[in-house]
């Protein structure tokens, strides 16, 4: 499990030491799990991605006991506590009976939140593009955000040994999925093109970029490409959490012009005006939400 990068975490509705964080988690069992993307000390997408954990918990037949209300009085709390303006908190909802820790004895389901370490992509990288590779594999179950440390650890390797940023999953028939940790889009002239969501992971990011397409008048679709479709394209761009809208620069050494394609950069703009939207968003819903206690 990633280790706990400020002073406090959450268990259940508990702020603990972050001395203590390894007596309460846990890398055994299921664990489902958000990354969520905090900014001016403000959660960004943060109902988006609640939404998603219950619908991960859906998927995998799991109970969800705590409530969405006791997750945001939580989270608000640790940021707080934590004094943190900028930076990645993790989620995870570990579903595991047979746990003999002392400390985790006795829960069927251990909500834990906490601050994980993040690195967010530098301005070069958002102006130059980053290299990526393919690796063929794909995740048991794309819909649901499940930890999968093994196949996170295999992946890892990947990346480091090639020194790039990212892997562009391959599935066993050939087709385009997702990167490890992020969703792919592709540009063909004036055309937005991602992989199919019931074969991925359905990105918050993601569904805000098809939300910047449709207001930027974009056209936008989904359908499966081949790999060996990828050089047909004029451009690439990952999205996720961490690195929002990123052009990629090469795949497996083929180069992309994807930091300079018109399509790309509008999407870059439009991405960060929504970003903006949200956060003035959600410091309204609190603001009403203290009014109303």
């Amino acid at each position: 499990m990633d280790k706990c990068t400020e002073m406090y975490f959450l268990f259940g509705d508990e702020l603990k030491s972050s001395e203590e964080f390894d007596n309460y988690s846990s890398d055994t069992g299921k664990s489902l799990y958000e990354v969520i993307r905090v900014s001016d000390g403000i959660p960004i997408f943060f109902m988006e991605h609640l939404s998603r954990l219950e619908n991960s918990a859906k998927i995998m037949k799991y109970s969800l006991t705590i409530t969405k209300n006791e997750i945001i009085d939580g989270v608000i709390k640790l940021i707080s506590h934590n004094k943190v303006k900028d930076g990645n908190l993790k989620l995870v909802i570990n579903y595991n009976p047979d746990d003999e820790n002392l400390y985790n004895k006795g829960f069927n389901e251990k909500f834990l939140v906490y601050f994980v370490k993040h690195s967010y992509p530098t301005n070069n990288q958002y102006i130059e593009g980053v290299k990526t590779i393919t690796y063929h594999g794909e995740r048991s179950n794309p819909n649901a955000k499940v930890i999968n440390n093994e196949f996170r650890e295999n992946v890892n390797l990947k990346i480091k040994g090639e020194n790039v940023y990212e892997a562009i999953l391959i599935d066993n028939a050939g087709y385009i999925t997702e990167g490890s940790k992020s969703n792919i889009f592709m540009v063909k002239g004036t055309t937005v093109v991602t992989s199919r969501v019931m074969n991925v992971l359905p990105g918050i990011t993601r569904q805000f970029i098809i939300k910047t397409c449709e207001k930027l008048n974009i056209k936008f679709i989904e359908k499966d490409v081949f790999e060996k479709e990828l050089k047909s394209y004029n451009g690439l761009f990952i999205s996720g959490t961490s690195p929002k809208v990123l052009p990629i620069e090469s795949v497996d050494g083929f180069s992309f012009n994807s930091s300079e394609n018109s399509i790309i950069k509008a999407i870059m703009v439009g991405f960060d005006d929504e970003l903006k939207e949200n956060k003035q968003k959600f410091v309204k819903f609190i603001s009403n939400r203290t009014i109303n206690k």
